[in-house]
């Protein structure tokens, strides 16, 4: 159990039958009344963030989101196939679950698989990933005005824009929270 006074960015505990994760907390303790504990949580499964105000000594269990290492195999439809780097099982996972990021992963890249008492929630993928460029087309000469870019199709499938000296052929760096190109590798 864990009381709302000792709320720290990134405790997970569960509340109404959901689990949560502290982004943002604040103790706050007026001059007249009772202390309150102002808070902005996120919906570790949904992923909604809200924000709540907390009594300091109200108390939640503590929730236990596992994150643990597995490797991308392969997709058949709707399922995606991630394999236990200890055990070497393999786990079906429903895109529905898997995150917008997850166009910059292709297979055997390792990924985070988050799960709440067994039940998988999401993926994260590697924050940075070395992509092929498939497909763009040639880069102007005398078009080089600061920071122009054209469009990419990277080995995934996935569209990025890509400066115009990146030709097809060459591997990018792609950051994958925010989707852009990085450098050339």
């Amino acid at each position: 159990m864990i009381s709302a006074g000792d709320f720290r960015n990134g405790v997970t505990f569960e509340m109404d039958g959901n689990v949560y994760q502290i982004i943002e907390f604040q103790h706050v303790k007026p001059g007249k009344g009772a202390a309150f504990v102002r808070t902005k949580i996120r919906n570790v499964i949904s992923g909604a963030v809200t924000e709540r105000t907390f009594s300091p000594t109200e108390k939640f269990p503590t929730a236990f989101v596992e994150r643990k290492e597995m490797e991308y195999s392969y997709n058949d439809g709707d399922l995606y196939y991630f394999m236990d780097l200890e055990t070497y099982e393999l786990v079906p996972i429903d895109k529905s679950i898997l995150s917008d990021n997850f166009k910059f992963v292709k297979e055997n890249m390792v990924c985070k698989v988050m799960s709440y008492k067994g039940n998988v929630f999401g993926v994260e993928p590697p924050t940075f990933v070395e992509l092929k460029v498939v497909h763009t087309e040639p880069g102007v000469r005398g078009d080089t005005a600061t920071n122009v870019t054209k469009p990419g199709t990277l080995e995934t499938g996935a569209e990025i824009r890509i400066p115009l000296f990146v030709n097809e052929g060459d591997i990018v760096r792609v950051d994958t929270r925010t989707g852009e190109y990085m450098e050339r590798v």
